[in-house]
């Protein structure tokens, strides 16, 4: 069997780009004259497909719209006045004129495009983790850093609760009661025997949520769970837009029958953290605060450094070891990541 060959980070652009042009159709050129137009309707964007996005209207219905050229940034979740044409012309319904003021909006760094925006007016970032594989705090607490550069408040989910044994739990539970010494809320859920689920359907009533987390904790399982009928939604959209093939590669906003929403983005499952500094990392280590501008030198480095105020108060049982350690790799792998100047300089 011929060895796959690994593709660069160049020819994966130069991929995207040949798709992007291909994707291009007559829809793009699209104009109506201002008297063919609504007045301005207020709507939420549910997805964003290169120069078009879905609309939903106040009533719930979701027209294909194009964007006015000096819109620069337009995510999912975004809050939109926009005008519908008095036809409908190769799937495209209206027009967005204006996006409104964020109230929230979550961005992540990218080689090629600097901080990117890839979602907006959120309410909730759900951070999963789970029994298996391995529970890996470094992972949510590299989260919790990330949020914090946000308005958005962050919430830590264990999942597959039901695979606790006498050797996982102690260590686990040792790691969730310090996330809820700290402040953050914790919830323990199981998509198999259904404990906790109830309690997160709750907390997800009235809000905007987002789930992140690494590959195989179960998030796609705990969304089908709360939302059973995701992939029927999914087909019918695609059947009302006509372009149905992206519906699985972008961002989305879902409707709970309980309440409250959910985006989904293929974007969200990794938050590099190379375009901040040692001192928003510091930031986002909420219970170092007290400790700020604290140590004997302005530069510290918070590892070995004489004098150093967080190193103190760890000894001094104030502060958790295992966060300070964390805090110690986070700032150690932005400082040695090549891609950081590119955001700090």
């Amino acid at each position: 069997m011929a060895k796959i060959k690994k593709l660069t980070k160049g020819q994966h652009r130069r991929i995207h780009a040949t798709q992007a042009k291909k994707l291009t159709t007559k829809a793009d050129n699209i104009a109506w004259d201002d008297d063919e137009l609504s007045e301005p309707l207020h709507g939420v964007i549910i997805s964003r497909f290169g120069q078009h996005a879905d609309v939903e209207h106040s009533d719930g219905s979701i027209y294909r719209c194009n964007l006015r050229r000096k819109i620069s940034s337009l995510v999912c979740g975004d809050h939109v006045l926009w005008r519908q044409g008095k036809t409908t012309e190769h799937s495209i319904s209206g027009v967005i004129e204006a996006v409104q003021e964020r109230r929230s909006v979550l961005s992540r760094p990218d080689v090629y495009d600097g901080l990117k925006p890839i979602a907006a007016n959120i309410d909730q970032l759900f951070i999963i983790g789970s029994v298996l594989p391995a529970f890996n705090s470094d992972i949510i607490d590299r989260y919790l850093v990330a949020a914090h550069q946000t308005t958005i408040t962050p919430i830590i989910v264990l999942n597959k609760i039901d695979l606790l044994n006498a050797e996982l739990a102690p260590a686990i539970a040792a790691s969730l009661a310090i996330y809820r010494a700290i402040g953050y809320q914790v919830l323990q859920v199981s998509n198999v025997n259904g404990e906790g689920i109830n309690e997160l359907k709750q907390q997800l009533n009235a809000k905007i949520s987002i789930f992140v987390g690494q590959s195989g904790v179960g998030k796609s399982t705990l969304v089908n769970s709360l939302m059973p009928d995701l992939d029927l939604l999914t087909k019918q959209v695609s059947d009302n837009s006509g372009l149905g093939q992206h519906t699985t590669t972008v961002a989305r906003l879902f409707h709970f029958n309980h309440g409250g929403d959910l985006i989904d983005s293929p974007g969200i499952r990794e938050f590099g953290l190379w375009h901040l500094t040692a001192e928003q990392v510091f930031n986002g280590f909420i219970e170092f605060e007290p400790y700020k501008g604290m140590c004997k030198f302005r530069d510290c480095k918070h590892q070995t450094d004489p004098g150093c105020a967080l190193v103190a108060a760890e000894q001094q049982g104030l502060i958790y070891s295992e966060r300070l350690q964390s805090f110690q790799r986070i700032v150690g792998s932005i400082n040695s990541n090549k891609l950081t100047s590119r955001f700090n300089d």
